[in-house]
């Protein structure tokens, strides 16, 4: 019983870890240099502090897309306060180039 309680809970661990890996990689926006300017990625804090409304983001002409991973870190660790206001704060839409007219 002992051996099968073991590799019961080995296996969990190692569950465990290629879930942790696994989330790790989904989530975090990249830079991008647009027009030989680099544009990071924005929150809901950066659009209204630039008396923007959250569908008009902080530079008209640059194309972005909302990091859906950001948003589902940010929904599942909503009880710590901290780390939904990064997310959706700071870190909710990355660029992904120019606007096309």
């Amino acid at each position: 019983m002992a051996l099968r309680d073991q590799a019961i809970s080995r296996g969990a661990l190692i569950a465990c870890i290629i879930v942790f890996f696994i989330t790790t990689l989904c989530g975090c926006g990249n830079d991008m240099v647009v027009k030989g300017k680099e544009r990071t990625t924005i929150g809901i804090v950066n659009i209204i502090v630039d008396d923007s409304s959250i569908m008009e983001p902080k530079y008209p002409d640059i194309q972005y897309r909302v990091i859906w991973g950001n948003v589902v870190w940010g929904l599942v660790l909503s009880e710590t306060v901290i780390a939904p206001i990064y997310f959706f704060g700071f870190s909710m839409f990355e660029p992904v180039g120019e606007k096309k007219i």
